[in-house]
């Protein structure tokens, strides 16, 4: 999928490492959007919302307890304005990712996210579900928050006829089936609505146990039963990867650029593959045709040297890709079996920023003083 020379970010050092919130794992990381997706401009900053969990010997429990936590990002500084939802809320055992959008006028936010599991399980289940809520931005007290959450609601029913039913099938550690990470996106072209999410192609017509799918499906009239309707997947890697995790989408000069997360591990045995890295398409409208970016897709990669550093990466409106650190400072070491020197030289904290460069098919990451 790759070629020989690939779009490498910087090495991330100690100082980067520096966690924002030192008692909290953070990694999956998104901003408080307009209806249009730029970021929302809140008490002369703007808000994110990040996976949180506490810190552990072993950081890959923070699956097992993920909640959304509000940032306030005022100049270089990240502000922590707590949990998003309250507690209980959720009808889920874990929060995981989603998307957000803010009306500057009323306050009112909605948020979309990924129920993972059911709330009381005894033990955690890949099950995924998408949901949204509706709340109020608060901006009075010392750091914004959002509260009154109310209309919690199934955002759209998967009922296996173009997805994965992941209440019957939710794959094995490795190969966990998708059906989450929903990006909520307005097509600029006739003003309607569509929720993006990670999807897994359905058995009865994929050829591989490595069938990650971008889904996609449109919203509804208000007042309709359900806010959603499911529509035919946007990209198919059918027997190429199983995971093209949190897909977004941004519009310029006329082209559609969607945008998704990929590990180098869960490329199909055999097939073409390529480095963790953030992977994209372009297209002439949403619904295509698409074709790679720089002819293989890879927009940014992690270093050779240090191909675990971050991931999880998000491209905003100006083209800074914000992402978080994962393993860094590994130096070639192999920690996959040792748990303590996996929390040794696991971040949990947000990446520092790089910033790219779309023309047409090809897009490049930006070297300093560009």
């Amino acid at each position: 999928m790759v070629g020989k020379a690939l779009p490498e970010c910087p090495l991330i050092g100690a100082d980067d490492a520096r966690p924002v919130l030192p008692s909290l794992t953070l990694w999956d990381i998104w901003p408080v959007q307009l209806d249009d997706g730029q970021l929302a401009d809140v008490k002369g900053g703007t808000l994110w919302i990040i996976l949180s969990a506490p810190r552990r010997a072993d950081p890959n429990l923070r699956h097992d307890e993920a909640r959304m936590r509000l940032l306030h990002r005022v100049g270089d500084q990240w502000l922590d304005c707590g949990d998003v939802l309250p507690g209980g809320f959720s009808p889920g055992s874990r929060e995981w990712s989603g998307s957000a959008r803010l009306n500057p006028v009323t306050g009112a936010v909605t948020l979309w996210f990924t129920a993972a599991g059911r709330r009381g399980e005894a033990v955690g289940t890949f099950e995924q579900r998408l949901f949204q809520a509706n709340g109020h931005l608060e901006v009075t007290g010392d750091s914004p928050r959002i509260s009154g959450w109310t209309d919690l609601v199934l955002s759209v029913a998967n009922d296996g006829t173009h997805y994965t039913d992941l209440s019957v099938n939710q794959g094995v550690p490795g190969l966990i089936k998708g059906f989450r990470d929903p990006y909520w996106f307005r097509d600029p072209a006739d003003g309607q609505g569509y929720l993006l999410f990670t999807g897994s192609k359905l058995a009865s017509t994929s050829g591989s146990s490595h069938d990650g799918v971008i889904g996609i499906a449109a919203q509804n009239p208000l007042g309709a039963r359900v806010p959603f309707t499911l529509l035919p997947h946007l990209v198919d890697a059918d027997g190429v990867a199983n995971e093209l995790e949190l897909p977004h989408v941004l519009v310029r000069d006329g082209l559609y650029y969607l945008f998704w997360s990929t590990q180098a591990h869960v490329f199909a045995p055999g097939g073409p593959t390529g480095p963790t890295g953030l992977y994209g398409m372009v297209a002439p409208s949403l619904f295509g045709p698409y074709i790679p970016l720089n002819g293989t897709g890879l927009v940014l990669a992690n270093p050779a040297t240090e191909p675990f550093q971050a991931y999880a990466w998000k491209v905003l409106p100006n083209l800074e890709v914000i992402s978080f650190i994962n393993f860094w400072g590994l130096e070639g070491r192999d920690i996959a079996d040792n748990p303590a020197s996996q929390a040794a030289h696991f971040g949990g904290t947000i990446a520092p920023m790089v910033k790219i460069a779309l023309e047409g098919a090809t897009a490049r990451i930006l070297v300093t003083g560009e």
